[in-house]
């Protein structure tokens, strides 16, 4: 009898299972995890190290931020590329990785993105300092000027001997321009004093930006700045118990002593606010060049030994500047001959201004062809 009930109850069970179809139970469905969404890949390739403690550390800060505000971004960086055909090279390797976004970042990169784009016409391209756009490859740089004059007051003012020594990378816009800026600003409050300039054409070379630093304290400076992406000018300042103003990003941990303040950039913002236009589809080629109001050049912290009433005078400027009231390259301004170049109330247009090729009254120096 009891094999009888269990045959029954069997056969009751298996056509109900093929009644239903065999599904099962929905408890015992199998439990698919949901796919892990892929995150958008963004490279960046830098001139220098990382910890060169100036331009690469400055735009390497700014990766770091990108990554902190948009957890859904994976980054990754390749650092001391050279300019020129390594640089093509490595854009491509990048693109084959699966970046859709690169940010070169120097001057000396133009023509390879350009070249690299053309061939990956679906990723984007912001390259820094340049002046050449496609439909995939826009420009971003920061009205570095606007805060290079704001250090060449408080050079002005420091200054006991009249000559500030300045350390330059190559002969470009871009640095006789920040050359030019912060002569300004050093003979708005003092003009007797000169600028006195030392090309060392490289970007980064700590030995060959400190010898050049010694070379301007020994010719007399008691002041140095520079257009360089290493501390060494600051150091050797320091050594010599002079002043300096870095570049880039804050210096005075590399020379307490020297650093009365550094012009920086803050390159985060920007990176956040670019990949988001690229990922919500509303990204456009273009020339950004965005002022000090825009925050992504800005002045590091006065050391110590700036007195109270040169702080009062560089804010008092800088707060004309955020609020366009004052505009640094403004007439009358006269080039190293004493010729006029710019007239009384006239402005230079952006186009001139990325396009210098001439030095202003007070630069005691001469630009390699």
């Amino acid at each position: 009898m009891k094999r009888i009930i269990s045959f029954v109850f069997m056969l009751v069970f298996v056509v109900a299972l093929v009644g239903c179809g065999g599904e099962k139970p929905k408890a015992q469905e199998d439990k698919k995890e949901p796919a892990a969404k892929e995150k958008l890949k963004v490279a960046f390739i830098y001139v220098g190290p990382v910890g060169d403690g100036g331009w690469s550390y400055a735009h390497d800060q700014g990766r770091k931020y990108l990554e902190q505000q948009m957890p859904d971004v994976e980054t990754s960086y390749i650092e001391s590329v050279p300019e020129g055909a390594d640089s093509e090279r490595v854009l491509t390797e990048l693109v084959e990785k699966g970046n859709k976004i690169i940010f070169a970042t120097s001057f000396g990169y133009m023509d390879s993105v350009i070249k690299v784009a053309q061939k990956y016409p679906d990723v984007k391209f912001l390259h820094c300092s340049g002046y050449k756009t496609a439909e995939n490859v826009g420009t971003y740089f920061g009205r570095m000027y606007q805060a290079r004059y704001l250090t060449g007051i408080i050079a002005g003012k420091t200054t006991k001997s009249n000559t500030i020594g300045y350390v330059a990378a190559f002969p470009i816009p871009e640095v006789i321009r920040g050359i030019n800026a912060f002569t300004l600003g050093v003979r708005s409050v003092n003009p007797n004093a000169k600028v006195k300039v030392v090309w060392t054409n490289t970007w980064y070379d700590p030995a060959a930006e400190k010898e050049a630093a010694k070379s301007l304290l020994e010719a007399g400076a008691d002041v140095i700045t520079q257009h360089q992406d290493t501390p060494g000018p600051q150091q050797a300042a320091e050594e010599k118990g002079k002043f300096s103003i870095g570049y880039n990003s804050d210096m005075s941990k590399m020379a307490p002593k020297a650093v009365m303040t550094s012009a920086v950039w803050n390159w985060g913002p920007y990176y956040v606010e670019t990949v988001k236009a690229i990922k919500e589809g509303t990204w456009k080629s273009s020339q950004y060049w965005g002022p000090m109001s825009d925050k992504i050049v800005d002045l590091a912290p006065y050391g110590p030994m700036v007195p109270e009433d040169v702080k009062k005078l560089v804010e008092a400027k800088k707060q004309e500047i955020l609020e366009g009231k004052f505009d640094v390259f403004t007439g009358p301004i006269k080039d190293q001959t004493g010729k006029e170049r710019v007239a009384a109330g006239q402005k230079m247009t952006d186009a001139e201004m990325l396009s210098f090729d001439w030095f202003v009254e007070g630069v005691d120096g001469t630009i390699p062809k």
